[in-house]
């Protein structure tokens, strides 16, 4: 399905510039996002957010949010579904974590009552804490940067719910299909490639904050030490864009030259494959096969935490290698 290519224009750390590596397309030439450019979508999309509406659970008002945020619809009006679904299920950190990115990107909301709200639902998930670390710089509030760093210091992982809320997505997309017009969204291939843009688009935070705070962190302190903490943390964190980004930043922390230095660079040449090996199976996937695919995925990305998992299931049943070949 290309996920990464969705976001090589934008997920770079918090707009810094990285890119995922020559191998990635650009989100024009993904084969299943070609309801973006059909008349048909625009009222694909209102009768979708009406059935999901009727329906009014908690998953289904999360999803309506999602496709209510855009251009063409007032950005308050989606923030409070995500609001009203969170209320339904609150104890769903990732219909949680839908409302912090709404909120994060709605003009007045006040993102740090929802990134605590976002902690006490999921204390170890350190990226909770993003939203009030930006707030910390903005306020330029260098005491406060380091105590938030630290708290994300001890978080556990480092998860934006990638998998979980696709999951949640697709199936209440699914289960209004049959009360949908034909001409847009018609197969789960193309369900799966809608849902897939939307939480690249919407729910995948950006990284500058924190490569703002660890740049200037200085060996020997504190602040230094939670950085490092953090990258490591987000190595293993459930997308492969938070992986990049914890590389990253660690690598600000070596020597160029050192070995230390060379396996990072090496974990992401090993990245990079897995995301490319994946993509290309997926793109030049036969008509009469996709949808089956598109079902397979989503059935790993129910069971898998992390994305990159997902990628090497991918790999694994196709028989591909899942490392790179060394480099002579």
């Amino acid at each position: 399905m290309l996920v990464r290519s969705l976001l090589v224009t934008a997920l770079c750390v918090g707009h810094a510039g990285y890119a995922f590596g020559n191998a990635t397309l650009t989100a024009a030439q993904h084969p299943d996002r070609q309801h973006v450019e059909t008349e048909a979508y625009p009222a694909w999309k209102a009768a979708a957010i009406a059935a999901l509406l009727r329906r009014a659970d908690a998953d289904s008002l999360g999803t309506a949010a999602a496709l209510a945020f855009g251009r063409d619809v007032q950005r308050p009006t989606a923030l409070e579904l995500a609001m009203r679904a969170s209320e339904l299920a609150p104890g769903n950190a990732a219909l949680g974590w839908v409302q912090v990115r709404l909120c994060a990107n709605t003009a007045g909301c006040d993102v740090r009552d929802a990134a605590t709200a976002m902690r006490w639902l999921d204390p170890e998930n350190a990226a909770a804490w993003l939203p009030t670390l930006a707030a910390a710089l903005r306020d330029k509030d260098a005491v406060e940067v380091d105590r938030v760093l630290a708290d994300m210091a001890q978080g556990e992982r480092f998860d934006i719910y990638w998998n979980r809320i696709a999951v949640i997505m697709f199936d209440a997309l699914k289960g209004v299909a049959k009360s949908l017009p034909r001409g847009a969204v018609d197969s789960d291939s193309a369900r799966l490639g809608v849902v897939l843009d939307l939480v690249a688009a919407e729910f995948v935070p950006g990284f500058a904050p924190l490569f703002e705070a660890c740049h200037e962190s200085l060996a020997g302190t504190e602040r230094r030490e939670s950085c490092q903490k953090i990258a490591k943390n987000m190595q293993q964190g459930d997308t492969i864009m938070a992986e990049i980004a914890g590389l990253n930043i660690e690598k600000r922390f070596v020597a160029g030259d050192g070995r230390e230095f060379r396996a990072l660079s090496e974990r992401r040449r090993v990245l990079d494959w897995r995301v490319a090996g994946a993509d290309l199976f997926d793109a030049p996937m036969l008509p009469w096969l996709k949808d089956a695919h598109a079902r397979w995925r989503v059935a790993r990305m129910r069971s898998l935490r992390r994305d990159e998992d997902v990628l090497l299931a991918i790999l694994r049943e196709q028989g591909l290698p899942v490392d790179p070949p060394e480099v002579k």
